[in-house]
């Protein structure tokens, strides 16, 4: 069980929909013609969006950030649609129906980092940055060196996170639709690529909003109907849900999800900071038009995450009664006359349970629709980490031309598209959630502590950016692999060399550290210049003054 719940640990907030080993255990369900249609419902819809912003999509900006176009309360969607993945819907409410209040306090947890990013970071984020942060960390650095550490970081971020979506793609369709694993892979790889290629942002945010209404309104209605089996009281639930699950009346208590309090520190601090550093979700805030509307975005976010994560605790309750009692929907059985059943799909068993096959083929229509839209998000920050980041500013010198950019950006999205195919099929076998605590860490250790830094810390400077981003990042990989993650489970050594599986706690201290130290003992006079750059920065920051302008659509 322990190994199930730090798997599932790693999913809540990765994105990727189930660990490969576990989902390759479970047979392939016969094809699920309700999720197929409203799938190909969902698709044709948007596509025609697709081809309603490529008529739109005219400059880089257009391509980038939707022109800044997007409203306070869209762009609070589309961060929603962003950020509440397959993995949210169906990993949490399996954590909540295995382990009770343990999974709410992981949702806590996972809610955590947008306090951060709300009083800390979206204000000056949108007044501060252009098209990408590192738009901010390079602001009054040096730009080819700063740009090229930030690139490669939310290249690596967005490389594992994507391959955790592919896999988690080709196992949930094939779980769901009965479609063949690699032909689902390429379906969402094409797809992805069609959006991001032709709309760019402005297809790709209307695709994310349209699937977080979907997902709100699905979980919403499954959670309605089940909710209703129990008269709609909380109190009658919980007591009839203690007396069945294995838990007994532990159900309700906190603390036996992590094994030690270190990794449960540490996987705190990466749920925290690593939500504050990804950069597919920092990039949203620059498609609003000002400060203003950054904070509304992040406050819209925040309650349409808060409301789905209390939808998802109702769901898991609701579902050690309907589906665990239910030998129908049993994956492993009963001992001792008490639940095991249901495993990581009870949110589907559970709507299957209240609303038959139509409810069922909705849900999985909005869970693939989850990982496309995820994977578009994705797609779109790293060809801009390539396009904006190394091509226009580093290898150009600022001097490209919009169209040459958009056009890099367009063959780094197809690039990126058919990369993740490959890995996708590929590590089809694997159980990668390591990539995805690697995704985590690596945002949470190498692009949080400079970005913060830079907007706040006068004495940063460029050798101590650098020094700060690569440590953090090398720190975190070598964690990664060091742990029992990948030095047991995937290279075959018998024992782990780093003893806990979250890196967060131990490379982001090496980061800040390595940042002060390199920038406090630099002595040039380009140090002396870039501190003396923050005081520009600071009236930016707090005013906007000088930010770009941004054309309504």
């Amino acid at each position: 069980m322990n190994k199930i719940i730090t798997a599932l640990a790693l999913l809540g907030f990765s994105g990727f929909a189930l660990a490969a080993d576990a989902v390759g255990a479970t047979e392939k369900q016969a094809t699920n013609w309700h999720a197929i249609i409203m799938f190909c419902i969902f698709v044709t819809l948007t596509m025609g969006i697709t081809y309603w912003a490529a008529s739109r999509t005219k400059t880089t900006a257009d391509f980038y950030t939707a022109g800044g176009g997007i409203t306070g309360f869209q762009n609070g969607l589309a961060i929603a649609g962003d950020y509440m993945s397959a993995a949210t819907l169906l990993g949490l409410t399996a954590m909540v129906y295995t382990q009770g209040y343990d999974g709410y306090v992981y949702m806590l947890a996972f809610f955590a980092g947008w306090p951060i990013i709300l009083f800390l970071m979206a204000e000056r984020l949108r007044n501060l940055g252009k098209f990408t942060f590192s738009d901010i960390t390079a602001y009054r650095l040096d730009q080819g060196k700063v740009r090229t550490m930030a690139a490669i970081s939310s290249l690596t971020v967005v490389c594992f996170y994507l391959l955790a979506q592919m896999v988690g793609a080709g196992q949930l369709i094939k779980l769901l639709f009965g479609l063949d694993y690699n032909i689902a892979i390429f379906a969402v790889g094409l797809l992805m690529m069609v959006y991001v290629t032709f709309g760019g942002m402005v297809a790709t945010t209307w695709v994310q909003i349209i699937k977080a209404c979907m997902l709100l309104t699905g979980g919403t209605l499954v959670m309605v109907l089940a909710f209703s089996q129990f008269g709609f009281s909380f109190q009658n639930l919980l007591e009839k849900a203690t007396a069945v699950h294995k838990l007994g009346p532990k159900l309700m208590y906190p603390g036996s999800l992590l094994s030690d309090p270190v990794t449960a520190i540490s996987l705190g601090l990466g749920l925290m900071f690593g939500t504050a550093g990804l950069p597919h979700i920092l990039m949203r805030f620059f498609t609003v038009s000002d400060a203003k509307e950054a904070r509304k975005s992040v406050l819209y976010a925040s309650g349409f995450v808060a409301y789905f994560f209390n939808v998802i605790f109702l769901m898991g309750l609701c579902g050690i009664l309907i589906v665990g009692q239910n030998p129908d929907f049993f994956e492993g059985g009963v001992v001792g006359g008490k639940l095991i059943g249901g495993g990581n799909m009870v949110a589907m068993h559970l709507a299957k349970a209240v609303g038959g096959n139509m409810l069922l083929g909705f849900l999985a229509a909005v869970a693939f629709a989850t990982i496309l839209a995820v994977v578009s998000g994705l797609a779109l920050a790293g060809a801009s980490a390539i396009s904006h980041d190394i091509y226009a500013r580093v290898i150009m010198k600022g001097k490209a031309s919009e169209t040459k950019e958009i056009r890099v950006s367009k063959i780094a999205t197809i690039c990126l598209g058919f990369v993740a195919i490959v890995l996708g099929i590929l590590f089809e076998k694997q159980n990668i959630a390591f990539m995805v605590g690697l995704a985590f860490g690596v945002a949470a250790a190498a692009n949080f502590p400079v970005l913060i830094l830079s907007m706040y810390w006068k004495g940063l400077t460029t050798r101590g950016a650098l020094f700060g981003g690569y440590g953090g990042l090398i720190s975190a990989v070598a964690f990664v692999v060091l742990s029992k993650s990948v030095w047991v489970d995937v290279i075959g050594n018998k024992a782990a060399i780093f003893p806990y599986t979250q890196p967060a706690l131990f490379a982001m201290p090496i980061a800040f550290l390595l940042a002060y130290i390199f920038s406090k003992t630099d002595s040039s006079v380009r140090a002396g210049k870039e501190i003396e750059a923050f005081e520009d920065q600071y009236v930016r920051a707090q005013t906007g003054f000088g930010a770009s302008g941004a054309a309504k659509h």
